[in-house]
């Protein structure tokens, strides 16, 4: 039997609610489809936007949606994408599988949609491909409340007062798609852009530098040295890739040393993060400047038969196991890590929800997602879980994860995992503070390559759970291999 502790009295940092952030890319049927189909489509839409998902992401509480992109982001030139949509001009999508781009989505209908889902807009600018100018002029389009040609521009395509942003990430991926750059050159064209990014009227810009892309530690110490004091937070991106990227294997036909394999490429957040966060606090000790994973999640081969540049994959209980160990740690250093993004909202690599024609498919990954939800904004409680080593051959990973906050209800939110795809593990949790006489709890479960599909969009869904023994100190239960566990006790 493994011993859990929590400490409901000993609570650490605020787990910032944008740690559970979305990513919406021009790509694929992330947005077209996905998010978006038009105000004439026979799918049920508000302004465009598709009821049903809008509706499905509001559950979860989606407290930020970064957009355009991504690759895309260092392409995109923002005035193809405003006035009447018949006059919008018309684009090839080069990183994302060569098809035209028409724009009909662009940045009233972003804003439309994060005013439909109450979340706060995050806006990646064109620094690859785009002008300092094209930057400033797009925010004082957005965002400025005075009278200026700009803003009068806004108000003839139909929005009359600014809207507020506050996140604006400058330059993405800047040593790959988007400008294959050297540290040196990003941070001075960072401190260049940064300088002509200007706040109006309630919108006080948080900008974001463009960060590293996995264990690239001297993009970090470089970027941070050149121009940490220019910054709010600098990003990172990683992807859980089984494989190589030529063959990363099937989203749903994989054996358990490739399932072991995938958790344990998710594990190396917590060594990437905490390795990225000493390098910023050689620059910035006092931690001023946030960290943003504003790219993660699993990334397998596309479904048979798709589009390779649309990304769209299926989503197992691996995956779900994959976002549940993730999120546990970024809740465990939500001391440094502000914001999270997940890739991507819809139907693009590990979606939280899938769309064809007017159906809509929740995934397992979305279920963690609602699972997790209550640690937003509450504050991280003091845990520890006794571990037992699982896997095969060099695919060896703990069997369990969590993490636990209390709201600003006094009530504690346990979320576990067990990371084993074949294997239960008995539990004694020990609650410090806490009386356990009201407790209850949901779980998701299932085998590790189950999911919902359109035909049974019900298979993987969390249920009820109520197999608890009461102890003088908590609670002894049994947690089922390959499922994720939310313990509510008030």
């Amino acid at each position: 039997m493994s011993k859990l502790k929590i400490n409901s009295k000993k609570t650490k940092s605020i787990i910032n609610r944008n740690i559970y952030g979305h990513f919406s890319e021009h790509l694929g049927r992330c947005i077209y489809d996905g998010l978006f189909v038009g105000e004439s489509s026979f799918i049920p839409n508000e302004n465009g936007m598709r009821t049903d998902v809008v509706q499905a992401l509001k559950s979860l509480k989606i407290p930020v949606l970064r957009w355009p992109g991504g690759c895309f982001a260092d392409e995109y030139h923002w005035r193809d994408g405003i006035g009447p949509k018949q006059d919008r001009k018309r684009m090839v999508n080069t990183n994302w599988g060569g098809v035209v781009e028409d724009n009909s989505f662009g940045t009233h209908e972003f804003f439309e949609l994060c005013d439909q889902l109450g979340c706060e807009p995050y806006i990646n600018i064109n620094l690859g491909s785009g002008t300092v100018r094209e930057m400033s002029e797009w925010i004082e389009y957005m965002t400025f409340d005075g009278v200026s040609p700009l803003s009068q521009l806004r108000v003839e395509n139909g929005r009359e007062e600014p809207w507020h942003l506050k996140y604006l990430g400058i330059g993405n991926e800047s040593w790959g798609c988007g400008g294959n750059m050297r540290p040196e050159r990003y941070a001075d064209e960072f401190r260049k852009y940064q300088s002509f990014a200007k706040s109006f009227g309630h919108s006080k810009l948080y900008k974001i530098a463009c960060g590293a892309g996995d264990d690239d530690y001297n993009w970090t110490d470089k970027v941070m040295e050149i121009a940490g004091k220019h910054m709010d937070a600098i990003t990172l991106h990683h992807y859980t890739v089984v494989g190589d990227w030529g063959n990363k294997g099937s989203a749903t036909k994989f054996t358990s040393k490739e399932y072991y394999a995938a958790v344990k490429e998710a594990l190396k957040m917590e060594t990437l993060i905490s390795t990225h966060a000493k390098m910023m606090d050689k620059h910035d000790p006092k931690r001023r400047i946030g960290l943003i994973v504003d790219e993660w999640g699993a990334w397998h081969n596309v479904e048979p038969g798709t589009n390779p540049g649309f990304l769209y994959q299926q989503n197992t209980m691996r995956d779900a196991i994959v976002a549940a160990a993730t999120l546990n740690i970024f809740n465990a250093y939500s001391d440094r890590v502000v914001m999270a993004n997940v890739a991507q909202t819809v139907n693009v690599l590990q979606a939280v929800i899938l769309t064809e024609g007017n159906k809509m498919v929740l995934t397992p990954t979305y279920h963690v997602f609602d699972l997790y939800k209550y640690h937003q904004d509450a504050s991280l409680a003091e845990c520890w879980v006794e571990t037992q080593e699982v896997g095969e051959d060099e695919a060896r990973i703990p069997n369990l994860s969590v993490s636990a906050s209390i709201d600003l209800n006094d009530e504690l939110h346990i979320t576990l995992a067990n990371l084993s795809h074949d294997t239960a593990s008995s539990i004694d949790c020990e609650i410090l503070g806490k009386n356990c006489d009201s407790l209850s709890a949901r779980i998701l479960s299932g085998k590790m390559s189950d999911y919902n599909d359109f035909d049974s969009s019900n298979s993987i869904v969390p249920v009820d759970f109520s197999d608890f023994c009461r102890t003088g100190m908590g609670v002894e239960f049994e947690i089922p291999a390959c499922s994720v566990m939310l313990i509510a006790v008030k």
